[in-house]
């Protein structure tokens, strides 16, 4: 049986943000592209869980959705971009025993950076920004023009714009979610399984400084730079699958050799 390779997308995506990689390499791998809370196909978070959202919602209802695509205990590999990122060091931490290596891109794990850092301050109050906006298209806005560029938002078709302004509401739950999440370095310091962290040359200085602090706490991580910014995996899908691929066939051969 090939082995499992589950997916996980960033914010305001969905499973589509891996057809590339999938249509390339499926006759490798078999890939699990999942749709995150609210996003794509999945169904929004339920009231009860959006008074006190958080990654365990969104952990729990992946490893509920892989019930229906693995047998129970088969193990995978888990590769995760921005908020899939963070989404998958929490799965990492509750299914360690079933995950055989973990791929991040730009994961915006900001809870695990010291509370006085600067890239968390900066994040908070993007956030509440956000939050604080008086509509949808200006939180819409704040999101997609911080992770590419100024102008990038009025820039895009109206159709995309209004898709986009649809899922800010899930998008302000994913920044409560990764706020509140307790986990620590020390608690990444436990994942002792093979670790790539990736991050965009041109990528914001936060989400660079929290994949270079993810990298060094992993036991067995490394940190590689790639080319484009946070939305790398989109933009410049052909370099990061690349590094994907050659980082789980270096993983694939040495557990097939041990």
């Amino acid at each position: 049986m090939k082995p499992a390779v589950v997916l996980l997308h960033s914010s305001l995506s969905s499973r589509n943000q891996w057809s590339a990689l999938m249509a390339a390499h499926g006759e490798q791998y078999r890939f699990i592209a999942l749709d995150l809370l609210g996003y794509g196909k999945s169904a929004f978070p339920t009231e009860a869980a959006q008074a006190g959202y958080t990654l365990a919602h969104e952990a729990d209802a992946v490893a509920a959705a892989l019930a229906s695509h693995l047998d129970a205990g088969e193990p995978f590999h888990l590769v995760g971009h921005s908020y899939g990122g963070v989404t998958a060091l929490r799965l990492a931490r509750q299914l360690r025993e079933r995950v055989l290596s973990l791929t991040v891109f730009e994961p915006v794990a900001f809870h695990l950076l010291q509370r006085n850092d600067a890239a968390r301050l900066e994040i908070e109050a993007f956030a509440g920004a956000i939050a604080a906006a008086a509509t949808d298209a200006e939180a819409t806005r704040i999101f997609i023009d911080y992770w590419n560029r100024p102008g990038v938002f009025d820039a895009l078709p109206d159709v995309q714009r209004q898709r986009f302004m649809s899922q800010i509401a899930k998008v302000k739950l994913d920044f409560v979610a990764l706020l509140g999440e307790p986990a620590t370095l020390a608690d990444a310091a436990q994942l002792d399984l093979p670790a790539l962290v990736m991050a965009g040359r041109k990528g914001p200085a936060s989400t660079r400084r929290v994949a270079q602090q993810l990298a060094a706490a992993l036991p067995n991580g490394s940190l590689l730079e790639t080319p484009g910014g946070h939305m790398g995996p989109i933009t410049d899908a052909e370099s990061v699958n690349q590094a994907i691929m050659g980082f789980l066939s270096a993983c694939t051969a040495d557990q097939i050799a041990g």
